[in-house]
């Protein structure tokens, strides 16, 4: 019953200002949002007694001017992460001049709300700044310009975050390691002296490998498996300060690993002793109008498949949307059509997902 009067509160809210996905909300940043009871059963309850992290990543504009998603995500997650605000050109626009007002107001709301905080991302092929990519650098002026870059945002938030994708997504499709400005003008090592330099700006953050697979990371990824393990194992037998791996779980209904093939992968790295977590998990839907039953059912089911994977291996730590709510996906923007791949619908309402993912965190034996 109290969660039933919450959510139609939270439907109340939305209602009154939303049309479609695209629609802003009504301007409610200077107010303070409301806390979910805490006898109330959340994603993040459920989490937090079994010491699991449960994670949205945080889109800025929605942070600060809906309330609704703010009141949400406090109530719903227990870690936190940003979804643009950290990338590069996000804090450094111009060289040597640094803007953190953006990714300041996300860790702001994740130590008001008692909710870890994760960096994303310091080292990645997209997301970088004009001036960067414009310029003709030498080896040692890159050197300089990534070192510079790694270790003022890390000593910036040095003690209030926790962990950090360092370096994302350095494998290609072809699992052969990027091509990318770090790579062609300082050269693979380029890995390696991100982690040390992120590891000197802050020794007690974790720091984490982020990597992407269109497979899921299932029984057909073998070779995306191999070459990250790889990557990882010879990172760890040269004492580079490696702490996790996160694998990026951007699905559709027809392309999602099974439970068994991902939580091989799972154990795979395991072998390894790092933390693994899920990250930015999203299960885009094919549809024109709303989602049939039969596709929200299937979704679910995808998300159940992933995060019980995740929980039945120890080495598995965490579990992250990219977003929560269809109201606000990458999707929308960068596909014309959001395909509602996240647990609340446009309107805040909770979908089958979200008792999937629910239901699997409470029955776990962590």
């Amino acid at each position: 019953m109290k969660r039933l009067i919450s959510f139609l509160l939270l439907l109340f809210l939305s209602a009154c200002t939303i049309a479609v996905v695209e629609t802003p909300s009504v301007n409610l940043s200077n107010s303070t949002p409301t806390a979910v009871p805490e006898n109330q059963v959340t994603l993040r309850s459920l989490a937090d007694r079994k010491d699991f992290g449960i994670g949205a990543a945080v889109a800025l504009g929605p942070l600060r001017r809906d309330r609704t998603y703010s009141q949400v995500l406090a109530g719903e997650f227990n870690q936190i992460m940003p979804e643009n605000a950290m990338k590069f050109q996000a804090l450094q626009p111009e060289r040597d001049r640094f803007n953190f007002k953006g990714a300041d107001d996300i860790v702001d709301f994740a130590n008001e709300h008692n909710m870890k905080m994760f960096g994303h991302t310091l080292v990645w092929q997209r997301g970088l700044a004009d001036w960067l990519k414009a310029g003709d650098w030498t080896r040692e002026e890159l050197i300089e310009i990534l070192r510079n870059h790694i270790q003022t945002v890390v000593s910036r938030y040095r003690g209030r975050i926790y962990a950090w994708d360092v370096v994302n997504e350095a494998l290609d499709t072809d699992s052969s390691l990027r091509e990318l400005i770090w790579s062609r003008g300082i050269g693979p090592e380029y890995i390696e002296l991100s982690y040390r330099w992120a590891h000197e700006a802050d020794p007690n953050a974790k720091l984490f490998y982020n990597e992407y697979d269109p497979g899921g990371w299932g029984a057909q990824s073998g070779q995306k498996v191999d070459a990250l393990y790889r990557l990882v194992a010879d990172l760890k037998e040269r004492n580079v300060p490696l702490d996790g791996v996160g694998l990026q779980m951007h699905l559709r209904l027809d392309d999602a690993p099974t439970y068994e093939g991902l939580k091989q992968s799972l154990e795979r790295l395991a072998e390894l002793d790092l933390q693994i977590q899920i990250t930015e998990t999203d299960v885009r839907m094919g549809y024109q109008g709303e989602p049939s039953p039969e596709q929200l059912q299937q979704q679910a089911s995808i998300y159940k498949d992933l995060i019980q994977a995740c929980l039945d291996v120890p080495k598995c730590t965490g579990f992250w949307f990219w977003g929560f709510t269809d109201r606000y996906t990458w999707v929308s923007s960068f596909m014309g059509q959001s395909g509602a791949p996240l647990i609340f619908d446009q309107y805040y309402r909770p979908k089958p997902a979200y008792d999937a993912i629910a239901q699997a965190i409470q029955a776990a034996t962590r």
